[in-house]
C-alpha cells in the first residue's frame, strides 16, 4: 500500500511507520488474528515489547470501580525483573534462593533512603511493614510500594519471588479508567503472544469491581512500543 493511503499521523512519524500501518486493517481482529499482526508492525530494530492497553468503564473517583489485579503470563512477559525482599534476617537466604537480587530489612532500608534503588519490584512480608514508614514516600512515588492488593506483601515470600521471576505481573487503572500493561515482546510469536493475551484479558475479567454494572470492558487495543494500535474484537 502507498504512503497515499497512510494516514496523516503514520505521514508524520516516517515512512516505515506508514508501512507497517498499512498492514491495520479499521476493523477488530480476534485474538489470534491480533498476535499474528503483532509479529509484523514493529518499526524498531530490537526486540520490541508488547503492549496492551485496555479501556474501562469506570469511574476512577469510586474506590468500588478501581480495577487492580495480578496476572501471571503462562510465557512470561520477557521483562527483566529486580527483586528486592524486605524479610527478617532469618529469611533472607530463603528469598535470595527464591531468586531475590536483594534481600534484607535495615540495611537494604538503609540503602533506599541513601538514594540506592536497583530493584525494579519490592516485595515483604507483614511484619517487616512496619519498618518501611520511613522510605514509604520513596518507594511509592516509584511504585515500588509493597502492597497487599498487588500480591507483594505476603508470608510466602519463596512462593511470591519465584512467580514475579517467571513473569507475574500487576495490573491496575490509570486516573483515565485505562489499563496499560506489556504481555510479551515481538520475538515470542504469534502462539505464545495470544496465549499470554487471553490469560491477561481473563484475568482482567475476573476482577471486575462490584461498583462497575454493565458495561465493563468497554475497548481494548494492542500494540508492539513502537508500532502501530491493533484493536480487539471485544
Amino acid at each position: 500500500m502507498s504512503d497515499s493511503k497512510a494516514t496523516p499521523l503514520s505521514r508524520a512519524r516516517g515512512k516505515k511507520y506508514a508501512e507497517k500501518a498499512a498492514l491495520v486493517e479499521q476493523r477488530a481482529y480476534p485474538i489470534e488474528e491480533a498476535a499474528e499482526l503483532l509479529t509484523k508492525v514493529s518499526t524498531s530494530t530490537f526486540d520490541a515489547t508488547v503492549e496492551a492497553h485496555i479501556r474501562i468503564a469506570a469511574d476512577t473517583t469510586q474506590a468500588d470501580q478501581l480495577v487492580r489485579t495480578t496476572v501471571s503470563l503462562p510465557h512470561g512477559s520477557g521483562k527483566s525483573v529486580r527483586i528486592a525482599a524486605f524479610v527478617p534476617d532469618d529469611l533472607i537466604e530463603e528469598a535470595k534462593k527464591a531468586g531475590a537480587d536483594r534481600a534484607g530489612s535495615e540495611e537494604l532500608i538503609k540503602e533506599v533512603e541513601s538514594g540506592k534503588i536497583d530493584f525494579s519490584v519490592a516485595v515483604a512480608v507483614p511484619e517487616v511493614m512496619k519498618n518501611l514508614g520511613k522510605i514509604a514516600k520513596t518507594l511509592g512515588q516509584k511504585g515500588l510500594m509493597p502492597n497487599p492488593k498487588a500480591g507483594t506483601v505476603t508470608q510466602d515470600i519463596k512462593k511470591t519471588i519465584a512467580e514475579l521471576k517467571k513473569g507475574r505481573i500487576e495490573c491496575k487503572m490509570d486516573k483515565q479508567g485505562i489499563i496499560h500493561v506489556p504481555f510479551g515482546k515481538v520475538s515470542f510469536g504469534s502462539s505464545k503472544l495470544a496465549e499470554n493475551l487471553k490469560m491477561l484479558l481473563d484475568a482482567i475479567k475476573e476482577a471486575k469491581p462490584s461498583g462497575i454494572k454493565g458495561a465493563y470492558i468497554v475497548s481494548v487495543t494492542v500494540c508492539p512500543t513502537m508500532g502501530p494500535g491493533i484493536k480487539l474484537e471485544f
